[in-house]
């Protein structure tokens, strides 16, 4: 029996887009095995893992409102704190382990004291997608058994290695496409594209293990931080993937 595998990049408000791409694979029957993820992809990757469907996650993201929820920290650490995620998350997934997600999952970090990508898939679930979402200078590490924690994206944000192993087939979705026509419209918007030009530069390696690539131009345009959007992303991931996609391509026939 084919194992499929999922893995989701990190890319703020864009890895919405993920939730519709998760429909459109749910509508062409597929059945996903592992998953991985980096920051916003762990969001919604342990969502999916923990037996939400996507229509049920898209409903989580807007009503919870993650960035709204967020609070001041203000500390030399970084100036929010990321215990509005934290309380989204424990109230839907109590049990807060990688245990209790129904199918498996692997979520990038990246351990900032001993400057090298760190990947979680048992033991506690809740710090560890915190550690990956952990935007330097926006959000306080995160500790965990002693270490600092960062973004996974810093390293590894498209984690497909992870995973690559234990699939037959890999589906890679991707939020980060770099269009040819950016505006330098302010100060913000020049440093954003610069950090997504470098984080998709540690991405080229996994790209290459997927088998299925779902890279949704009209995700690129969105700003990460625009969760304002979460609908027009949702819609951007659905559509792209059930115009250019089909289900036969998500099927490995045996020889």
């Amino acid at each position: 029996m084919t194992k499929i595998g999922l893995v989701l990049s990190g890319g703020g408000a864009r890895g919405i887009s993920h939730i519709g791409v998760l429909k459109a694979l749910e509508e062409f029957g597929v059945k996903v095995d592992v998953v991985a993820g980096t920051s916003a992809g762990s969001i919604v990757g342990s969502l999916y893992a923990y037996g939400y469907k996507a229509d049920q996650i898209m409903d989580i993201i807007v009503t919870t409102s993650f960035l709204r929820s967020l609070r001041p920290a203000w500390t030399m650490k970084g100036l929010l704190s990321l215990d509005g995620l934290r309380d989204a998350l424990q109230k839907h997934i109590p049990e807060n382990t990688f245990e209790a997600l129904k199918i498996p999952m692997t979520v990038a970090t990246t351990n900032i004291g001993e400057g090298v990508p760190e990947y979680f898939s048992n033991g506690e679930l809740i710090p560890a997608v915190l550690a990956s979402c952990c935007v330097p200078l926006v959000f306080n590490p995160i500790q965990i058994k002693n270490k600092m924690y960062v973004d996974g994206g810093i390293l590894d944000n498209f984690p497909a290695h992870t995973i690559r192993g234990a699939c037959d087939l890999l589906i890679g979705a991707h939020c980060n496409h770099i269009r040819g026509d950016f505006n330098a419209m302010n100060f913000r918007s020049v440093i954003e594209r610069s950090l997504m030009m470098a984080i998709n530069g540690n991405t080229a390696n996994n790209k290459a293990l997927c088998d299925v690539f779902i890279d949704p131009p009209g995700a690129g345009s969105v700003s990460g931080f625009d969760v304002g959007k979460a609908k027009d992303l949702f819609n951007i991931g659905y559509q792209f993937t059930k115009e250019n996609f089909k289900r036969e391509q998500f099927v490995i026939n045996p020889a």
